[in-house]
């Protein structure tokens, strides 16, 4: 009997894709995620923000998927209506929930307050849980196999870390990080080769500002052990021969 594929399909929202005036880099950081826990990205939609239309694809691709992702269309904005139409696919009412509410509250305390506007960042399909959201206030959502997203990339790289490990069908994730005092945008292109050599291998990059300095942590993600501790290797030696002094474990 051959083993069960898990697959997942994702629903990219927004004009400003379709239009042109956006690149879109959540399909390649998806399809990455999930290809290391052993589930495939089957299809991807890319859809303007407009409700019926974000319905027609939600109800169509969550059906045929075991996942349902989404991206896009969860901010403060009036056009930002992602919620509203999945809430209407699901036939279920829009409510605020009570600790999207708290942590929008404590983000925006020394940044002007919460405003009606951004209140509208803690609205969820009624039933929902949240996903944690480190970069910003504004958490992402999970209603049974549908996750909603934030349409910035590494807002939803956040998300999606918070998610490692918890997809059923998907392999137990193996993990090791090497920290380094570096900015980030300054090794993107080892970052990116590294991955590229070692197949089934994500590499995570984690920014932060410590100390005065400026610094990343960088999570090598594996379902095998040999694989990761190979591309882990090759990561901590480009780093040390840039002179960029790795630290195993982070820092």
């Amino acid at each position: 009997m051959s083993e069960r594929i898990w697959t997942a399909a994702l629903v990219v929202i927004g004009d400003e894709i379709l239009s042109g005036r956006t690149v879109d880099k959540n399909v390649t950081q998806l399809a990455s995620w999930l290809n290391v826990q052993g589930i495939r990205l089957a299809e991807v939609r890319i859809v303007p923000d407009v409700q019926s239309a974000i319905v027609e694809a939600v109800n169509a691709l969550r059906i045929r998927n075991d996942y349902l992702f989404t991206t896009g269309g969860i901010g403060p904005t009036h056009d930002d209506i992602t919620v509203d139409a999945i809430a209407a696919a699901l036939q279920v009412p829009v409510v605020v929930h009570p600790e999207a509410r708290e942590a929008l509250d404590a983000y925006y305390a020394s940044r002007g307050g919460l405003t009606e506007a951004r209140l509208r960042m803690a609205r969820v399909p009624e039933g929902a849980d949240l996903i944690p959201n480190r970069m910003s206030g504004a958490p992402g959502i999970r209603y049974g196999n549908i996750f909603i997203l934030a349409g910035v990339p590494h807002i939803a790289a956040g998300m999606l870390d918070a998610l490692t490990g918890t997809l059923e069908g998907g392999l137990p994730v193996l993990s090791r990080t090497v920290g380094a005092w570096v900015a980030e945008s300054e090794i993107a292109d080892l970052l990116r080769e590294t991955e590229k050599a070692y197949e089934g291998v994500s590499i995570g990059s984690y920014p932060f500002f410590r100390e005065g300095r400026v610094g990343a942590n960088f999570v090598v993600r594996a379902t095998d052990q040999a694989l990761l501790d190979a591309c882990a290797d090759a990561l901590t030696a480009a780093l040390a021969e840039q002179g960029r002094a790795p630290v195993a474990g982070g820092i």
